[in-house]
């Protein structure tokens, strides 16, 4: 039987000892970005690949690309790395959104969160020359005209969904909205400058250059509150309650142990205080939406079911 003192000696020994197994780099990490290099999942995936290799948070680190079906394919080969705790996978609420359009037979209930981090907030834009001076004024002809043409990216893609609770707060028919989707963010810009479309959604970004020109006109953006150098009035402000951001996160396989979650979690914390990321955050333009640990599991549930809800009012899935 050990004594009190002895007791107190082997606590002491067991405290200093946990925050170091959580402070050890990780060694052969691969993440996978599940789609072609280039987009926003890959460019995510190498930030964070250069960020914990510099950081010494991980060494060496890999990305790898899984394109197709919005991501699903990714989910799929990610979902049969069971237990492997040095693999991770980027992936967003487009994903959430693919998983339900393409019947995938994998979801997000069977991946371990690990950590939300970026997100990208909507605008919706108009040609200069639109009678459409604010999302208020669109809203009210949409009312009378469920046909008014917009443009956006893939059918059930955030855009998709942006527009299906825009038209759900407007009053307008969602299953009748005419939603004309785009496989690229160019395809979608050339439509709403040519007049072929009333208005078109997509991230900032893609209209920015042609805002800044006096091309488009921004009547609306999908923040809960205005954003920093985005001088564009949020939906809310103008009396609907809509809010949606294109978010990142990351995710391990299922079946890691606690212990490798743990470590995971810790890594992406690290990660997201250091001043590199910041930095990152700032060059990109990236909005930090950081979330970990069991608060991000409980969002991941809540983001499934609200995606679920909106994509059944527009009629894509039952």
């Amino acid at each position: 039987m050990q004594t009190p003192k002895k007791t107190a000696l082997s606590l002491c020994a067991l405290l200093l000892l946990a925050p170091a197994v959580s402070a050890q780099s990780l060694t052969n990490l691969r993440i996978m970005a599940p789609a072609s290099p280039g987009g926003g999942w890959d460019q995510t995936s190498r930030a964070i690949q250069t960020v914990l290799q510099n950081q010494n948070i991980a060494k060496p680190v890999q990305v790898f690309n899984v394109p197709g079906a919005g991501g699903t394919i990714g989910l799929a080969q990610l979902y049969n790395a069971k237990g492997d705790g040095n693999q991770l996978m980027t992936m967003g609420l487009v994903m959430v959104g693919a998983i339900l359009t393409n019947g995938s037979k994998v979801d997000l209930s069977r991946v371990t969160p690990i950590a939300r981090l970026t997100g990208e907030y909507e605008v919706m834009v108009v040609p200069a020359s639109s009678p459409y001076k604010s999302f208020k004024d669109l809203a009210a002809a949409w009312k009378t005209n469920n046909g008014l043409a917009i443009a956006g990216g893939s059918a059930g893609g955030t855009d998709h969904m942006l527009v299906g609770l825009l038209a759900e707060a407007a009053g307008v028919d969602t299953k009748k909205m005419n939603y004309v989707p785009f496989s690229g963010g160019g395809e979608a810009l050339a439509a709403v400058l040519g007049n072929q479309v009333a208005a078109a959604v997509a991230g900032y970004g893609e209209f920015e250059a042609q805002i800044k020109a006096g091309k488009l006109r921004a009547i609306g953006i999908s923040s809960a509150r205005r954003q920093a150098n985005i001088p564009v009035q949020t939906f809310k402000e103008q009396g609907f309650n809509v809010e949606l951001a294109n978010w990142r996160g990351i995710v391990a396989p299922p079946g890691v142990s606690a212990t490798e979650k743990a470590r995971l979690v810790a890594a992406m914390d690290k990660m997201h205080a250091s001043k590199e990321w910041q930095d990152t955050l700032k060059t990109r333009n990236w909005t930090d939406l950081y979330m970990s640990g069991s608060k991000y599991d409980i969002f991941l549930k809540t983001e499934a079911n609200r995606a679920k809800g909106i994509l059944k009012n527009i009629g894509l899935v039952k």
